[in-house]
């Protein structure tokens, strides 16, 4: 079963996500509400895929994927961001972010991302990062 941490400041979210995650298939492994949980709780688990949002208190999802990147360069991260945030996007998938999606979203990108991010590495490996 691949398991999953899910990274948003906002409550509504990482229900959301958890809950399609759940459905299907993955299991939850921790849930942050500000990147410095991330980092805390992806060195815990070592989850085989972790949805982080971009802007959150304490630090910032940027700087959460650059820890955890070091922590595990092959760490797959997805940035989930707001359209708006395109020079941060662009700044994330240098820094090693594996894919993102935008807000706002419904199961249905949720589950899309969830069975992109599931492929194995060398399948992912031949196609190009992009939105979700």
């Amino acid at each position: 079963m691949k398991r999953l941490l899910v990274v948003d400041d906002a409550i509504f979210m990482r229900r959301l996500i958890k809950d399609v995650a759940r459905d299907a298939g993955w299991e939850v492994v921790g849930e942050a509400a500000n990147g410095e949980e991330a980092v805390a709780l992806y060195r815990e688990h070592r989850p085989d895929l972790v949805t982080m949002d971009v802007v959150m208190p304490v630090m910032n999802g940027l700087e959460a994927l650059r820890q955890i990147r070091a922590l595990d360069p092959q760490a797959r991260v997805v940035m989930v961001t707001a359209l708006d945030q395109k020079p941060t996007l662009l700044e994330a998938i240098r820094d090693g972010a594996h894919d993102f999606i935008v807000k706002p979203f419904n199961r249905e990108r949720i589950l899309g991302l969830l069975q992109k991010a599931g492929r194995p590495a060398s399948d992912v490996a031949t196609s190009e990062p992009g939105p979700v």
